[in-house]
C-alpha cells in the first residue's frame, strides 16, 4: 500500500493539515515541527500526490516544451536549458514532441491545457505561429522561442539571427570575399526573414550588391544544404564563400563543395550557424555563428516563470546575442 499523509501526520505525531503545509511549503510552522515531518515523509517515502496538491496550491509545478523536431541537435540543447533551469525551481518539464503541421501542433497545445501544465514553452513554427495569434489566450502562460506572434498571454525568447548573419557576412567580406552566396530555409520561419535581412543589410553596408539569385533555398537539414549549395555553385561559378542558414546546412555545403572539386576554404569558405556539436567534427572544422542554446532554453524558463507569477505583465522579447567562431572552412 502506498503511504498516505494520514501515515506521516500520525507517525509525525502532526495533524493531516500540518503535514499539508509541510508539503506545500506553507508559512505559519516552525522549524522543529517542520523539520520533523520532512524527517518522517524521508523515511516512511511519501511521495505527495500532485493532482491533490495542485487543487490546494492551484498550480500543478509542471510546465510543457514543445519541440516538433528533434533532428537538429540544438533544439536538444534548448530541451536541456529549460529542464536545468526548471529543476534549480521544483519544476518538472514535459518534453512534447511530434510531426511539424498545423494540426499537430494545435493538438499537443490542447493537451498540454488539459493537463493542467501551469506554463508552455514552444519552439515557433509557422503553423504555430500563426494559431497562437488567435487562441494564445486559451492556454495557460505561454514563451515561444523564435516566433512572432502577438498576444498578451506571450512572451517571447530568440537568438539574434539578424546580428548573426551580419557577424558572418561581415567576417566573409573582411576575408577579401565580394561573391558571397547563400544557402537559405525554405521553411516559413521567423529565423529566415531575420537571417536574410542581416545577409542582405551586411551586403549594403559593405556597397556590395544583393542578388536575389544567389540565394538558394532548401530544407533546414544537411541533405537540403547539399542541394542547394550545389544548385548555387553549379549556376554560379563566381561565388567564393557561403554562408548557410544553420550548421546543418553548412554541412550539406561542404558536401557539394567536395563533389564538385572545390576546395574549402581556398575555392569557397563556408560559414554556418548554431555551432553544433558536429561543427567541430566534420572536416574542415566549420567557422560559424555561436548561438549558447543551453542558455536560450534557461532563459525562456525564467521568462516563463515571470508570466506565470504575474500573467498580465507584458515583457519585451529577451534577446540573446550571437558570437562567431572561426574554424578552418572559412
Amino acid at each position: 500500500m502506498p503511504v498516505t499523509m494520514r501515515d506521516v501526520a500520525q507517525q509525525a505525531g502532526v495533524s493531516i493539515k500540518t503535514v499539508s503545509r509541510v508539503v506545500n511549503d506553507q508559512p505559519e510552522l516552525s522549524d522543529a515541527t517542520r523539520q520533523r515531518v520532512l524527517a518522517v515523509i524521508d523515511s516512511l517515502g511519501y511521495r505527495p500526490n500532485i493532482l491533490a496538491r495542485a487543487l490546494v496550491t492551484q498550480r500543478t509545478q509542471i510546465v510543457g516544451l514543445v519541440v516538433v523536431a528533434l533532428d537538429n541537435p540544438c533544439f536538444i540543447e534548448i530541451a536541456r536549458g529549460v529542464q536545468a533551469a526548471g529543476r534549480a525551481h521544483d519544476y518538472q518539464v514535459f518534453l512534447i514532441t511530434g510531426d511539424e503541421g498545423p494540426h499537430e501542433e494545435q493538438h499537443i497545445l490542447k493537451a498540454l491545457a488539459a493537463y493542467g501544465m501551469d506554463g508552455i514553452v514552444i519552439y515557433a513554427t509557422p503553423h504555430s505561429d500563426r494559431y497562437l495569434a488567435e487562441h494564445a489566450g486559451r492556454f495557460p502562460p505561454l514563451v515561444v522561442i523564435h516566433g512572432l506572434a502577438e498576444h498578451p498571454n506571450i512572451s517571447h525568447v530568440r537568438a539574434d539571427f539578424e546580428a548573426g548573419a551580419r557577424l558572418a557576412v561581415d567576417y566573409l567580406i573582411g576575408r577579401g570575399h565580394r561573391a558571397i552566396g547563400m544557402v537559405a530555409n525554405t521553411e516559413a520561419a521567423p529565423a529566415r526573414r531575420r537571417c536574410e535581412r542581416g545577409y542582405a543589410a551586411s551586403l549594403r553596408a559593405h556597397g556590395l550588391t544583393l542578388r536575389p539569385e544567389r540565394i538558394e533555398h532548401g530544407p533546414p537539414r544537411i541533405e537540403g544544404g547539399y542541394e542547394a549549395a550545389r544548385r548555387l555553385l553549379t549556376a554560379h561559378g563566381e561565388l567564393t564563400a557561403l554562408f548557410a542558414y544553420n550548421d546543418l546546412m553548412a554541412i550539406g555545403a561542404l558536401r557539394a563543395c567536395r563533389e564538385l572539386r572545390r576546395r574549402v576554404p581556398e575555392d569557397c569558405a563556408i560559414v554556418g550557424f548554431d555551432d553544433a556539436p558536429l561543427a567541430t567534427i566534420v572536416t574542415p572544422n566549420l567557422t560559424t555563428v555561436r548561438v549558447d542554446r543551453r542558455e536560450l532554453g534557461r532563459q525562456a524558463f525564467l521568462r516563463l516563470l515571470e508570466k506565470m507569477n504575474r500573467p498580465a505583465a507584458v515583457y519585451p522579447p529577451l534577446v540573446l546575442p550571437p558570437e562567431l567562431v572561426v574554424r578552418e572552412s572559412a
